[in-house]
């Protein structure tokens, strides 16, 4: 059983996967919904934190990876850029792990000009509420079906 919460873990800090995932599988699953939404939420921070703490590190090696690639922005960037102007770092935040992810709307908001201590002050509290919404939500949705 501790290698499922471990998982739990691990998905949530994969970009991609995250807590919108996690969580409800987790608890879909059989696991307890308190040690599922506590260890999908460290686990999304452990990653999105360094993110932001090492904002300038990580940009320069996306930036070296898509002249490599000849990308152009992504869809996802496209996006953030447009809830950033209009709804700034609080509802990039918000509306990140649901629209784009937590770790693109780190990285976009601190590309954007974001300060360290209010883009993790944002993240932890939109990831919070994620959290809970999607535990709570799932958890609901799942006794109501038995």
């Amino acid at each position: 059983m501790i290698y499922e919460y471990a998982l739990v873990f691990l998905g949530a800090a994969i970009p991609w996967l995250e807590i919108a995932l996690v969580i409800p599988l987790g608890i879909i699953r059989g696991l307890s919904p308190f040690w599922v939404m506590l260890l999908a939420f460290i686990g999304n921070m452990a990653t999105v934190l360094p993110v932001i703490i090492g904002f300038e590190k990580v940009r320069q090696w996306i930036l070296k990876r898509q002249e490599k690639k000849g990308k152009a922005p992504s869809k996802r960037s496209e996006r953030a850029k447009k809830i950033w102007n209009r709804y700034g770092l609080p509802g990039l935040a918000l509306l990140g792990p649901i629209l784009i992810g937590t770790h693109i709307a780190a990285f976009i908001g601190m590309s954007l000009g974001a300060e360290k201590k209010w883009a993790i002050l944002w993240l932890t509290i939109s990831i919070a509420v994620w959290t809970l919404i999607f535990g709570i939500a799932t958890e609901l949705g799942f006794e109501f079906f038995r």
